[in-house]
């Protein structure tokens, strides 16, 4: 039912068809992470932040150190999840075509007629990994983008649809920067999530080099499909919220921004460039899937809060001087949510 209370609108609840998706959602990813911790060890929180861009039908850039199990983690995901996997390790000599696919001269051997056939890259895949996104020029990385964006390819006069689902998860590294082509702000904004991955724990990682170095390994069956994936990103969407929780969304994402009014002082000083409305968009988005993954059928300003420093990190650029001092994005969005913490919490 939907209706208003002092003027405000009240979320319509969902329907008995999306609760029992959302509670088979919950036993499946609670399975899910038994069967991935098997192969992957720890990294629960990068797990779960994939999951919730794969439902939120967004992206996500995985920055981390080069040896921490980003290209098993995407493939895992990827068997859980029963989607087509590709791995596109990006150069400086890397073009356009060499992602999307192009037109090849073929030549009928017994009638010698000539025809062109397009072939199709590796983007033609459900889950898309663009290793080290920055090292390519930025002719092949607006290629990407576009098809992350649009969802299809052009090539020529052809305008092919990418599968569905459809997730690109690149990955950066954040130590060597020399020769690399940073991406600008503008195409940051592109990606969902920013999802840290660190190092391991002292027992995580004696456990990664036990089970490394020793024979045999753990195979995964799916437990989901494409389908059933396109189906749960509807039904995301469909999940009821609040005026407050937007309105707690909107207030967040525009105290990012250095020139409003009623940015916080040490916003002011530390701030050079804020999040614009699709941070606050992807807020919403994320908070329902951090609701529907735990088997909510509403999201909270908790949830929003749960998933503020993957979605905000990238979309907030701190001063010369806040980098000197060492403040990170990461802190200035925990001051933003102590500061504005809403009067009611819930566990998150």
């Amino acid at each position: 039912m939907q209706g208003a209370v002092g003027g405000r609108r009240m979320p319509r609840d969902m329907s008995t068809d999306d609760k029992a998706a959302v509670e088979k959602l919950h036993k499946v990813y609670g399975s899910m992470k038994e069967q991935v911790g098997r192969v992957i060890v720890g990294q629960e929180e990068v797990v779960e932040q994939a999951l919730m861009a794969i439902f939120c039908k967004g992206h996500a850039l995985l920055v981390g150190v080069p040896g921490l199990a980003k290209t098993l983690l995407v493939s895992t995901l990827s068997k859980a999840l029963d989607l087509s996997f590709k791995r596109v390790q990006f150069t400086p000599d890397l073009m356009p075509a060499d992602i999307t696919g192009t037109d090849v001269l073929e030549v009928n051997p017994e009638t010698g007629h000539r025809g062109f056939r397009f072939v199709h890259g590796p983007i033609f895949a459900n889950l898309i990994l663009a290793d080290e996104i920055n090292r390519t020029p930025p002719k092949t990385q607006a290629a990407l983008l576009e098809a992350m964006q649009e969802r299809h390819v052009t090539v020529g006069e052809h305008t092919l649809d990418l599968p569905k689902p459809f997730f690109v998860l690149a990955t950066q590294n954040p130590i060597e920067q020399e020769g690399t082509y940073p991406l600008p702000e503008a195409q940051l904004d592109r990606f969902l999530f920013n999802i840290v991955v660190d190092y391991p724990t002292d027992e995580e990682e004696r456990e990664i080099i036990r089970r490394v170095t020793s024979p045999g390994g753990e195979e995964l069956g799916p437990m989901m499909n494409a389908e059933e994936i396109v189906h749960l990103q509807e039904v995301v969407k469909r999940v009821p919220v609040g005026d407050h929780v937007i309105d707690f969304a909107a207030k967040l994402t525009r105290a990012t921004r250095p020139k409003e009014a009623s940015a916080p002082e040490f916003v002011k000083e530390m701030v050079g460039w804020g999040a614009g409305p699709r941070a606050g968009i992807s807020l919403i988005s994320a908070a329902k899937a951090h609701a529907v993954l735990r088997g909510r059928f509403h999201a909270t300003t908790g949830d929003v809060a749960a998933v503020a420093k993957p979605v905000l990190r990238h979309r907030v650029l701190t001063t010369f001087n806040a980098e000197a001092a060492g403040v990170t994005s990461d802190q200035v969005v925990e001051r933003l949510l102590e500061t504005l913490s809403p009067k009611e919490e819930i566990a998150v």
